[in-house]
């Protein structure tokens, strides 16, 4: 068993303008970004500094068929895709996309827990430049800081991932009429990110990543420049330090982090 499996380590923003997506996030975020030909696609791969973060890709037009919006995916490392994908069908959750091959980068399937949040599975080619992820220092600018699932009930949705990768709870914290924010760890290792029932006004489920920048007030300001909204914040959390939840101009939720205002 791998030392990062139950890990996040990719992200894909699946969005209805790569380029818009692109010019919006190397502003806000300040990642760099090289597009790569890929069968069929134009694939951009986002870095900060030597570490590759994630990409941009066309959110497929069966996708747009069903309604789905622009958004946000994690990848989570797992040494079996097909056995583990096998596991989300029996432990309640479905498939969106079966087991299949990236040639020289891996095999992934695109799947959702039972309360309809996306996300993937994913195994890298030995040798592949993602079969030893980079570890960037914690906090560093561009690097994903935390990530939040939103759900209808998160006590489920723990049970459901405990089950599938060995999650384990660590601090949770009352937050009053929200409710509790039950932080998540893989098997080993401190707290990667947090699960709550999400409010009755959001009317999805789904995985929300927020990424480190440098100052927040800053940061906000180019989301608005952007053409991008500001949905809650900035806020003090816990650190201490402070975020804000966004939207950008094609309608993908993300986070933003940082240090200090």
């Amino acid at each position: 068993m791998s030392d990062y499996q139950g890990r996040f380590v990719w992200y894909d923003l699946m969005t209805t303008d790569v380029p818009a997506a692109q010019a919006f996030y190397t502003k806000v975020v300040g990642w760099t970004a090289a597009p790569t030909a890929q069968p069929g696609m134009t694939y951009v791969v986002l870095s900060a500094g030597a570490a590759g973060i994630g990409g941009l890709m066309e959110l497929p037009k069966e996708a747009r068929d069903m309604g789905a919006p622009p958004s946000w995916l994690g990848y989570i490392a797992v040494d079996d895709v097909d056995a583990l994908t096998t596991k989300v069908k029996k432990l309640g959750g479905t498939i969106h996309s079966p087991p299949r091959d990236i040639l020289d980068v891996g095999r992934f399937a695109v799947v959702a827990d039972p309360q309809t949040a996306a996300f993937m599975l994913f195994k890298p080619t030995m040798g592949s430049a993602d079969a030893q992820p980079l570890e960037p220092a914690p906090g560093t600018p561009g690097t994903i800081g935390w990530r939040e699932l939103l759900a209808s009930d998160w006590e489920k949705e723990f049970a459901f991932y405990s089950a599938l990768f060995g999650w384990r709870k660590d601090q949770a914290m009352d937050m009053g009429q929200m409710g509790v924010y039950q932080l998540f760890a893989a098997m080993s290792g401190p707290a990667i990110g947090a699960m709550y029932n999400k409010p009755a006004t959001v009317p999805a489920n789904f995985w929300l990543y927020y990424f480190n920048v440098e100052a927040i007030d800053a940061a906000a300001e180019r989301v608005k420049a952007g053409g991008g909204k500001i949905l809650n914040g900035p806020m003090e959390v816990p650190g201490p330090s402070y975020i804000v939840q966004c939207m950008d101009p094609q309608g993908a939720m993300f986070a933003l982090v940082a240090p200090g205002r």
